[in-house]
């Protein structure tokens, strides 16, 4: 039997990059998927597309998480094509780096409203759709949130902030039966790195690289893998954790 099995999954920020590949190892897994999207329709056409191709079960639905009024739709169209709800990834990002003297107003808004608010926003509604049954939430974070880099102090305590509500949350959710975990990646090829400069052959890839004991940058699966570990049952007693996925890099 596959480990996610008749699960049902709502992954948000899943039209590339992590979150991409995420959706894709649920479904390969069993799980019916609900590719969230912000702006790239065709992004998240093309994931639901992959899934299906695959025999899988999917479904693409635009909603930003900054808005409650996105989100209610998101979790209702959620509803509508497969009626309940198991598991929620928040993985939808706002990636700026800049540096103190150039950050602005509404690059601190941007950044906590999709990376802070949005999880407190799909979380409310996920919780509704678990149940009395409960339910599985991954939030993903950062290995910045433990070990910021310049250029980087907006977008790591906006993750620290994500995992400081992962331990609370577990706390307060576990009488819920709703289970609830960080995932804290390294260096990843992403398209997201790639705009904050980290490409290959550059002297961040190097330094990155260099200080990681296994030698390599971090693949979309090697995060989704551990997303579907903790979205099973073989997670089953843990809850309120900060797991790093990062080649040994950010051992805390």
């Amino acid at each position: 039997m596959k480990k996610l099995e008749n699960k049902v999954a709502v992954v948000t920020g899943a039209s590339k990059g992590i979150g991409a590949a995420i959706a894709k190892h649920f479904a390969a897994e069993g799980a019916k998927v609900v590719v969230n999207y912000a702006s790239s329709k065709e992004g998240a056409d093309k994931v639901v597309k992959a899934i299906t191709d695959n025999g899988g079960i999917a479904i693409a639905v635009q909603a930003d998480v900054s808005k409650e009024a996105d989100v209610t739709r998101l979790f209702a169209e959620a509803s509508n094509a497969f009626g309940s709800l198991d598991i929620l990834v928040n993985n939808a990002v706002a990636q700026g780096y800049a540096p103190i003297e150039q950050i602005s107003e509404a690059d601190f808004h941007q950044s906590f409203n999709v990376n802070v608010l949005g999880p407190i926003l799909t979380i409310q509604s996920a919780l509704k759709a678990f149940g009395d049954k409960g339910g599985n939430i991954i939030n993903i974070s950062s290995g910045a949130s433990k070990y910021p880099l310049p250029g980087a102090s907006l977008y790591s305590a906006t993750k620290a902030a994500l995992d400081a509500f992962t331990v609370a949350l577990s706390k307060e959710l576990g009488a819920k039966n709703v289970r609830i975990n960080s995932v804290l990646p390294g260096a990843t090829e992403t398209e997201g790195a790639t705009s904050a400069g980290v490409t290959a052959g550059s002297d961040y890839e190097k330094m990155f690289i260099a200080n990681t004991p296994l030698g390599r940058r971090g693949q979309r699966a090697d995060i989704a893998k551990a997303v579907v570990f903790l979205a099973s049952d073989d997670a089953a007693w843990i809850t309120g954790e900060q797991i790093s996925v990062s080649g040994g890099m950010y051992g805390f």
